[in-house]
C-alpha cells in the first residue's frame, strides 16, 4: 500500500506515514523507547505511530540555523527552553506527541515538567516545522491545526523550495494568517517577545 492511500485511508496524520504492524493504541511514553536508527522520524497522533523519511541537507541545516538563532536569543534572556528535533512534546487528551524541527516553550512551564527524561508534557509555546520536498500543504496544514489545538500560540511551517514561511497563529485554523517571503522577517509576536530573524537568512546556505 503507498503512502498516498495510507492518507486517504488514515487521515488522523496526513504529513505521515502509518507505521504498519505498530501496536495501536500506543502511549507517548511508548514513543520514546521506539527503536530508531532506521532513516525514519517518528511521531504518535492519537495513539497512532506514524513516520516521516528523515530530512535532507537543506532542510536540517534550516532548522539548525532557527534552533541556534532562537536558542542565543531566548537562553539569554532565560525566555525558556529551545528543543531540537528530538523533542517529544506530549499533548493533552488523547496520546498525541509530536516532534517539531524547532520547539520553544516558556519558562514558567519548566514547573509542570516532574522529569526531565519524559516526554515533555504540553505543547510547545512555538514550533518551527521545515516541510520536505513531498510534503504538500495541506498536509502540513493539518500538522499546523493539530498544534494549535493541542495549545500552540504559534507555527512556521518553512517551504525551503518556495522560499516561504507560513504564520499560524492561535484562534485561526483555516490557514495560516499570513505567509512570509524571503524579504520580511520571522517575529517571536507576544510568544517569544522582541525575537526577529530574516527569512532570507534562514534560508540561506550559511556557506555561501
Amino acid at each position: 500500500m503507498t503512502a498516498q492511500r495510507t492518507y486517504l485511508l488514515h487521515p488522523v496524520a496526513p504529513w505521515a506515514e502509518i507505521v504498519p504492524n505498530a501496536p495501536c493504541p500506543m502511549t507517548v511514553e511508548d514513543l520514546i523507547h521506539w527503536p530508531n536508527g532506521d532513516g525514519y522520524k517518528y511521531e504518535l497522533v492519537e495513539g497512532v505511530l506514524v513516520r516521516m523519511a528523515g530530512s535532507g541537507d537543506e532542510a536540517t541545516t534550516i532548522g539548525a540555523v532557527l534552533l541556534v538563532a532562537l536558542g542565543s536569543f531566548v537562553f539569554t534572556k532565560r525566555l525558556g527552553i529551545v528543543t531540537g528535533a528530538d523533542g517529544v512534546y506530549k499533548f493533552p487528551g488523547a496520546e498525541t506527541g509530536l516532534l517539531p524541527d524547532v520547539g520553544f516553550y516558556i519558562a514558567k512551564k519548566r514547573a509542570l515538567i516532574l522529569d526531565r527524561s519524559k516526554p515533555i508534557p504540553f505543547a510547545p509555546d512555538l514550533a518551527v516545522e521545515v516541510a520536505s520536498p513531498d510534503q504538500k500543504a495541506d498536509e502540513m496544514a493539518a500538522k499546523a491545526r493539530t498544534y494549535l489545538d493541542g495549545g500552540t500560540r504559534l507555527v512556521w511551517i518553512v517551504w525551503p523550495q518556495n522560499q516561504c514561511v507560513d504564520v499560524w497563529r492561535a484562534g485561526r485554523t483555516v490557514g495560516p494568517a499570513t505567509t512570509l517571503t524571503m524579504s520580511d522577517m520571522l517575529d517571536g509576536e507576544n510568544v517569544v517577545p522582541g525575537f526577529t530573524y530574516s527569512v532570507a537568512q534562514a534560508l540561506s546556505d550559511p556557506l555561501v
